[in-house]
């Protein structure tokens, strides 16, 4: 299936009233952007570093209520000649949680008429629940491919034999759910992972590089073809980080590192050109970034019909 005209609506139900795809071309690679819904978080968890009042003045600067939001959840599927590589799975079902809004992945990809048993490869941007959660809806992995590659980096993989929290700011709940969802992820798909140290290249075009900051393996997925270039990011970059990329997301495993990652990569974005899709940024969260002084500014792209 070519992903050229998959941003077109396909048959949806009453409740799907927005988009939730949308497909770029970046030379000869298809890249899909798939939305798995939204997570609803308190408003801190943007800058716990920060000063309520700035923080609060950020809010009413975007017009955005000041006590939770709804996050994106994004998810990219990219066509290199015969491979066909998943990056990151969504949160999928957590009842404890209630998050009904999420966990959309396998039906958006239904209705874009993508096979689950298609994807040859999955790259994991990290294990945070919201990244490999859909892997865990029940009957998903039987629809997988037998052979299917999970590759994710080996630093990711140690930390959370024993993963430490006491540099996070998480709402109730949340720690506990990451640990039970990266351990049953680890015991059911441990014969699919590929671990790479640094860097390995998925498919033609296709590279992922460990960035370390928000988890210790947290990467990045560089995708480049005939000159043209785009990065899907994961969670090193979130809306409030152009204006205030010093400020601390509340699941930062390490806050610090994590801003020393997030200026880099937009210094690279913006000196390239390169495109931008990251899991947290308003779908479709495709765009560009600009320097702007000592901050940065996001140019989304216009959509193409």
């Amino acid at each position: 299936m070519s992903l050229d005209n998959a941003s077109h609506p396909a048959r949806r139900g009453p409740e799907e009233l927005v988009p939730s795809r949308y497909a770029v071309r970046v030379g000869e690679i298809d890249v899909l952007v798939v939305s798995d819904g939204v997570l609803p978080l308190p408003t801190t968890m943007l800058g716990h570093n920060a000063e309520a009042a700035d923080r609060a003045g950020w809010l009413n600067d975007m017009f955005l209520p000041q006590d939770a939001f709804d996050w994106a959840l994004n998810v990219v599927l990219v066509r290199s000649g015969a491979q066909t590589i998943l990056i990151d799975a969504g949160l999928g079902l957590d009842p404890d949680l209630n998050l009904p809004r999420a966990g959309q992945l396998v039906k958006r990809l239904e209705a874009a008429g993508i096979d689950l048993a298609s994807v040859t490869d999955l790259v994991l941007t990290h294990m945070h629940m919201d990244h490999i959660g859909g892997l865990l809806v029940d009957g998903v992995k039987d629809r997988l491919r037998p052979d299917l590659r999970i590759h994710v980096a080996a630093a990711e993989v140690k930390f959370w034999e024993s993963p430490d929290f006491s540099h996070t700011s998480m709402p109730e709940g949340f720690p506990d759910a990451l640990r039970s969802a990266a351990k049953r992820f680890s015991k059911e798909y441990h014969n699919h992972l590929r671990q790479f140290e640094d860097e390995y290249e998925v498919a033609p075009g296709v590279v992922v590089s460990r960035t370390g900051g928000h988890t210790p393996g947290h990467s990045v997925v560089r995708v480049a073809s005939g000159g043209d270039r785009l990065m899907f990011a994961g969670d090193a970059v979130f809306a409030v980080g152009f204006d205030h990329p010093d400020w601390h997301n509340g699941f930062e495993h390490d806050p610090e590192e994590a801003t020393r990652v997030r200026v880099r990569l937009m210094q690279e974005l913006a000196a390239t050109g390169s495109l931008l899709v990251a899991t947290h940024l308003p779908f479709p969260s495709v765009g560009r970034v600009a320097v702007d002084g000592d901050t940065f500014r996001w140019v989304p792209v216009f959509w193409d019909y």
